[in-house]
């Protein structure tokens, strides 16, 4: 039994130590880890692309256009894909034995900024999530280097995917608004 508790007091999530914004104090075994900067990071991204997530999929609902057809396709990709970042990102965070937000109005907490569509617009629905993308590419940025200098390569990595990913949808989205 005495292991059993050992392991659980081991196994708990850990939280940022409120004195420090970029070190993790593990007491049960006296390490450091700088990383609650990171996942700092890490959290308002992944609230970022919850809201890419759901712009992205109204966006498909309410879009209407003579590339109806082309443009529905590739937004249910893209919300399909922010689904999947979301839960990537989110899996780091907890990975790095940190806690997610517990609902949507934490994740809201999360996001210092956010371009909401005002308009049934085609052209400005999609203009809008092209900026949207922008500035996920500018979150994505600023997250690779500190995860590089913290060796959290995994991260580092998915970032270069996540940034790949973002500048094909918004080459797409770019195309598709000079034909429009």
């Amino acid at each position: 039994m005495e292991g059993y508790s050992l392991l659980m007091q081991l196994s708990a999530p850990i939280r940022d130590d409120e004195h420090s914004e970029n070190l993790l104090v593990i007491p049960h075994e006296e390490q450091v880890i700088p990383c609650g900067g990171l996942i700092k990071k890490l959290i308002t991204l992944a609230a970022f692309l919850k809201e890419l997530e759901n712009q992205s999929h109204l966006i498909h609902l309410n879009y209407e256009g003579s590339n109806f057809l082309e443009v529905h396709a590739f937004l249910k990709d893209q919300y399909e894909a922010h689904v999947e970042q979301f839960d990537v990102i989110g899996e780091f965070v907890r990975s790095l034995d940190f806690w997610m937000p517990m609902c949507t109005n934490g994740l809201r907490e999360a996001l210092p900024c956010f371009q909401h569509v005002d308009s049934h617009d085609g052209r400005k629905m999609l203009t809008m999530y092209y900026q949207n993308l922008e500035d996920l590419l500018v979150l994505v940025e600023n997250i690779e280097p500190t995860a590089t200098e913290l060796k959290v390569l995994d991260v580092a990595n998915y970032m270069a995917e996540l940034m790949a990913a973002t500048n094909k949808a918004a080459w797409f989205i770019k195309a598709t608004l000079r034909g429009c």
